[in-house]
């Protein structure tokens, strides 16, 4: 079966509310490249890179939540963004 969902590390330490990751439509980036230059005009390499983002609400925001969630250790390529509204 499927392992049960678990909260974030942030969000167990700080008890927030909120709603799980709403996955965002994946922006897919397409790069074609020649393989050589000048006379092998055919031989053509692609490349595609895939960015997945995830939306994810919190109700409640607190100080406490915000440190946590700017101070996470992510792997290189992993990015996280905070919008206040």
């Amino acid at each position: 079966g499927t392992a049960p969902r678990t909260r974030p590390a942030a969000s167990r330490a700080t008890k927030w509310r909120g709603n799980q990751p709403v996955p965002l439509p994946t922006e897919i980036r397409k790069y074609t490249v020649n393989r050589s230059s000048f006379v092998h005009k055919n031989a053509r390499e692609q490349y595609e890179m895939r960015v997945h983002k995830r939306l994810i609400d919190i109700l409640d925001p607190n100080t406490k939540l915000i440190d946590a969630l700017t101070n996470l250790s992510l792997p290189a390529g992993v990015d996280i963004e905070i919008k206040m509204f």
